[in-house]
């Protein structure tokens, strides 16, 4: 029985015989009216002796708790109004089972009070300081804020950081935004219709109020919401972060999208105390997932899931058998607990009979930029060493701290040589001058568009370039290399947004409302938290941002790229993974460089011993370049004077009063323009007049970025400038990177080794994984397949990478071209291929056939796709020709075939000419659409989901996916990888036996030691700490952060050891000695590190 109270309980109307237990509701009306809460106690009221009550709200508010109803046990809860204080007075008067503890909800309402008691309780949380802005506690008062960093009483938090009031009643929560991510801040609040935050380009932190700040966790834009019912009881939920776009996802009814998911066995430890310490029965709490860990950062108190009827159905259980079982006893109700049979695990299966994708892995180039600039000169000892430099004998600055620093020296130097002449300062002025023009681009530091490079030199000699040709140093010095430009374009970005929007259709398909609308399948996948998606991208800005932007497109977002950037995109401490020195080059690609420089200072027509030299894998796009060239040397004269001609039309340009303030391209002038094009002039052709053919890239990619974005200059010779300059580009760039197969696979593998073990890991790890959000089938309405999963690693990196990538597959032996014609055929494409031009893609897809035996061969299937990027306009109609996205699927589709064919005709003349778009386009509309839905996207349907769609994943301005090979085994792929990482550790090895090479092989094999156990890290720390204090070592964040590096909990383990995780490596080692040298003996001594060769004042 469910009724409304009006009048006190009488207890004079009862019958012992009858005897009911009272469970009163008292709360405000909008909660005790709600659905969950209508819900739950109509379920409740099921059990034979118990009676729900609810207190009217205006007896809550205006009678004296000695008139309020009675009851036996009591459901009461703090929300906007309540009387709390009249609520606890009730309850030291009645003294009733209380579900939820009412003093403990006053420390609910504090955000100190909550992080309090969860660290009390060794709950892990977010690393955090409180700044109290109270006048009696002057000492919690101290805030120093930097450009991006906050120190709060002593403890500094860069950004991005979380800004939080309070009082948890306040959801005025703010995020801060770091400067090279755009800057800024994102702005939460309680949902009002459809946003729940906006984006403000504010970076200054509150300077009213009392605040938490807290270092921000990338969860990859989710949250997960947990729901106790009691101790032994949880419910998750997750939901798109708040802080991600602001958009709120709701569903037909207005209630906000969430998908249950599934509690490891550390979460459900978690959920536990969180009950227990803040005795609230009912309980809801945040969870952040973040690098392998989960943190809590909110305790809401009172809450209950909305639009589960399984959760209502077990919430109503839990509460009833929890009431009966305490006062059943004492009323003297005949009761016991009923034993029910275990719920039946439901197995998840592939909802068809051929394969299932499982894995998709990408390996992207940044979209198009700016032309990319570089400038040299030596200076500074006093920055090097200051910022550490001699550590590893580089230092990149490009905080805008160090980047001023940097001006100011330039300003002073200046000033100097202005004074005195004859004064030894070795840097030119005009350097200087231009060092100094660079840093004051913009009028201030924002956004990652300016670095410098610093590189110790021994002997002060520099590599031969036009600029420093001359110039020898008879003692050590340092090499200054000032990068800018090379920023992501408006049209990059809608490069990269739109080949997301594209990458969405090699998704299986998604249901119900999603049919029919291609690409909607993954974001079917992703919102139903059956995608596992992580970004990874290098620490260049216009990389990050086309990480950003292609994620936005993915997962169509909305709003700024900066929050998505800063949630969604890895690019921190990957040691190596995505990132590469250019400046840093291994021997093997010096001596290509040589001997490149010397065939192509050549003044006559290339014989057939310098084909033989120049391309020894006869690669049709190298010899068409050196047909077109012929002789280089008389090419480059054509390429200067063609150079020397722009600069003279752009100087005329300038004079002209009507262009002089002519904004190009990307806010551009023509004074900038003319900058770039004369410093070419000038770095080109050397004092000696031979040519520096290092400058070929940077010509052929000013002259392709004018080419597209100013043609309405109307400037003459650019196409011929462009053909010859690419003609040179296509020799000088594919063969800085090996000319023979031998060394191309050496120098492939010295750049992106790293990434091929990730790879790897990735393919080996597409099965289990805790960290990861999983739906829960028994919670999951609307879901046809709750147990499939998709695993996607998106790499985005720069060319070095996409050319190592593409090398090591070509000749690193995964097939033999003589025994596998489809192998063969793309073989002979990628030759063909001149260019890997923006938005470049290496796309590798594994599927499960559940028909076939787990140990078979035959159970995971491989396949490779490449796409060389952005067209080129110009050229475009003779761009090689591969054959098409899956050829092999016109086989499988059965009775759709001549869809399928009638596609991929379609398809093949599309790529030849972009205007058949619209045409394309209408056909797509009438013939493919018109098919039903469940053919169109049914995994049960075809082995290759897109089923013909693949013109829908075209974006015109670049070239679509071609399948390399469609038929290779996982065990074929995975040995394949393997030989090609035990190829470079021999090669490593070798180097390494060298004279000073054992405390560096100590060290490898320390890290090793620890990589492979390190599931023992929590052992560890309570070797250290003891069992009382474990939770403290594990809270310092340098410790944190190192462990979280090494110990592969940011799926980094697979990464090359670098010269900064050596000193982290013997941080750990001085930071547990100073912890307990008797622990750190013991552990050290113990079975889990087994000759491991490490002693205890090992590099301390």
């Amino acid at each position: 029985d469910m009724r409304n109270a009006s009048d006190p309980y009488d207890e004079e109307e009862d019958d012992d015989n009858l005897r009911q237990i009272v469970v009163g509701i008292c709360s405000m009306m909008k909660k005790s009216n709600s659905k969950p809460m209508t819900q739950i106690m109509e379920r409740l009221c099921k059990f034979e002796y118990i009676t729900v009550v609810i207190f009217p709200e205006d007896v809550i508010l205006n009678e004296p708790v000695e008139k309020w109803p009675l009851c036996d046990c009591l459901i009461s809860f703090h929300s906007k109004g309540f009387p709390l204080d009249k609520a606890v007075s009730y309850a030291k008067l009645r003294n009733p089972l209380l579900i939820n503890d009412l003093h403990m909800q006053y420390f609910i309402q504090d955000r100190r009070e909550v992080y309090r008691i969860l660290q009390e309780e060794g709950i892990d949380l977010p690393r955090y300081a409180v700044l109290n802005r109270d006048p009696d506690r002057p000492k919690e008062c101290n805030l120093v804020e930097g450009e991006d960093h906050v120190e709060v009483n002593g403890e500094v938090f860069h950004k991005p950081f979380v800004e939080k009031p309070v009082s948890a009643e306040d959801h005025n929560v703010y995020i801060y935004y770091p400067t090279p991510a755009g800057g800024g801040s994102q702005r939460l609040f309680r949902k009002i219709g459809s946003r729940s935050s906006v984006y403000s380009p504010e970076s200054a932190v509150r300077k009213t109020g009392s605040y938490i700040y807290e270092e921000f966790m990338p969860t990859d834009g989710t949250d997960v919401k947990v729901y106790t019912v009691g101790p032994d009881y949880a419910h998750a939920e997750a939901r798109k972060s708040p802080a991600l776009d602001g958009k709120v996802e709701r569903d037909s009814e207005g209630k906000e999208i969430r998908y249950p998911v599934m509690l490891t066995a550390m979460e459900k430890l978690v959920a536990r105390k969180v009950c227990l310490a803040f005795k609230q029965t009912v309980c809801g709490f945040d969870l952040l997932r973040a690098n392998g860990h989960s943190f809590v950062c909110d305790v809401n108190g009172f809450s209950f899931v909305k639009n589960s009827m399984k959760y209502y159905d077990d919430c109503a259980k839990v509460l009833g058998n929890m009431v009966m079982r305490e006062l059943a006893p004492q009323l003297h109700i005949p009761w016991s607990i009923p034993m029910e049979a275990e719920d039946i695990p439901i197995v998840p299966t592939t909802s068809g009979t051929m394969m299932e994708l499982r894995c998709v892995i990408a390996v992207i180039r940044h979209g198009d930029r700016t032309p990319k600039q570089k400038m040299k000169m030596e200076v500074f000892f006093d920055l090097f060493e200051k910022y550490g430099g001699y550590k590893s004998g580089k230092l990149k600055l490009k905080k805008p701290k160090q980047l001023q620093e940097v001006l100011d020296i330039a300003r002073q130097l200046l000033s100097e040589l202005g004074q005195h002449n004859d004064c030894e300062i070795e840097e030119k002025k005009s350097k200087l001058e231009q060092l100094k023009t660079v840093l004051e681009m913009y009028g201030h530091f924002s956004g990652i568009n300016r670095k410098v490079q610093l590189t110790y030199l021994p002997n002060g000699q520099l590599k031969a370039s036009s600029e420093e040709e001359d110039t020898l140093m008879s003692g050590p010095s340092l090499l200054l290399v000032l990068k800018w430009g090379g920023e992501l374009t408006p049209a990059g970005r809608v490069q990269a947004e739109e080949l997301g929007r594209a990458f969405r259709c090699m998704y299986p398909g998604g249901q119900g409302d999603y049919a029919g609308f291609p690409g909607c399948g993954l974001l079917r996948l992703h919102s139903t938290y059956r995608h596992d998606l992580k970004i990874y991208a290098s620490d260049e800005g216009r990389v990050q941002m086309t990480a950003a932007a292609f994620a936005k497109g993915l997962l169509a977002l909305e709003g700024e790229l900066t929050p998505i950037l800063v949630q969604m995109v890895k690019s921190a401490n990957m040691n190596g993974l995505l990132d590469s020195d250019s400046d840093s080059l291994t021997d093997c690609q010096q001596r290509v460089k040589a001997r490149l420089h010397d065939i192509m200072q050549k003044d006559q027509d290339f014989t057939e011993e310098d084909y033989q030299k120049l391309a020894p894998t006869s690669s049709p796009s190298l010899l068409n370049s050196m047909k077109i060239i012929q002789n280089p040397v008389r090419t480059c004269d054509k390429v200067y004077a063609l150079i020397q001609s722009l600069t003279r039309q752009i100087r005329s340009r300038l004079e002209d009063p009507k262009s002089a303030s002519l904004q190009l391209y990307h806010s551009e002038t023509l004074e900038l323009m003319l900058q770039r094009w004369s410093k070419l002039e000038r770095d080109f052709r050397m004092k000696n007049g031979r040519y520096d053919i290092s400058k070929i890239p940077d010509i052929y990619d000013c002259i392709k970025y004018d080419t597209q974005h100013n043609s309405s200059l109307g400037l003459e010779d650019t196409l011929e400038l462009f053909r010859l300059s690419r003609a040179l580009a296509d020799i000088i760039i594919p063969q800085e990177y090996g000319i023979s197969k031998l060394e191309k696979l050496d120098i492939a593998s010295a750049y992106c080794l790293p990434l091929f073990r990730k790879i790897q890991l990735d393919l080996q790890r597409t099965h289990e994984d805790e960290a990861v959000n999983k739906l829960h089938p028994l919670y999951s309405r609307g879901v046809m397949s709750p147990g499939r999963h998709v695993r996607t690693r998106l790499y985005f990196t720069s060319e070095s990478h996409v050319h190592s990538l593409l090398s090591i597959f070509r000749y690193g032996g995964l097939l033999n071209e003589g025994k596998d014609e489809q192998w063969k055929q793309a073989m002979d494409y990628l030759s063909a291929v001149t260019e890997l031009n923006y938005m470049t893609q290496i796309v590798i897809m594994l599927y499960e056939d559940n028909n076939k035996d787990p140990s078979s061969e035959e159970r995971f299937h491989v396949e490779l796709h490449f796409s060389p990027g952005v067209k080129v306009c110009p050229d475009e109609e003779n761009a090689p020709m591969g054959f098409g996205f899956r050829p092999a699927s016109a086989k499988v589709c059965g009775s759709l075939c001549t869809v399928d064919s009638k596609t991929l005709t379609v398809l093949q003349c599309c790529k030849r000419n972009c205007s058949s778009l619209t045409w394309l386009a209408s056909f797509i509309s009438s013939e493919l659409l018109s098919m039903p839905a469940i053919k169109r996207f049914s995994v049960s349907y075809a082995r290759h989901p897109t089923n013909g769609f693949e013109g829908c994943s075209m974006v015109p301005s670049i070239y679509p996916l071609e399948t390399l090979h469609n038929s290779l085994s996982l065990k074929q792929v995975d040995e394949f990888l393997s030989k090609v990482c035990e190829s470079r550790n021999e090669t490593l090895t070798k180097t390494m036996n060298q004279p000073g090479s054992e405390s560096l092989n100590v060290i490898i094999e320390c890290r090793q030691a620890i990589l492979q156990r390190w599931k023992y890290v929590d052992l560890l720390n309570y070797l250290i700490c003891g069992s009382n204090d474990r939770h403290e070592l594990k809270r310092t964040h340098r410790f944190r952060v190192v462990v979280d590096g090494l110990t592969g909990v940011s799926e980094m383990t697979s990464t090359e050891m670098e010269n900064e995780e050596i000193s982290d490596l013997v941080l750990i080692n001085r930071h547990l000695v100073l912890q307990s040298q008797h622990a750190l003996l013991h552990f050290m001594n113990s079975s889990y590190l087994s000759g491991m060769k490490l002693t205890i004042g090992m590099q301390c």
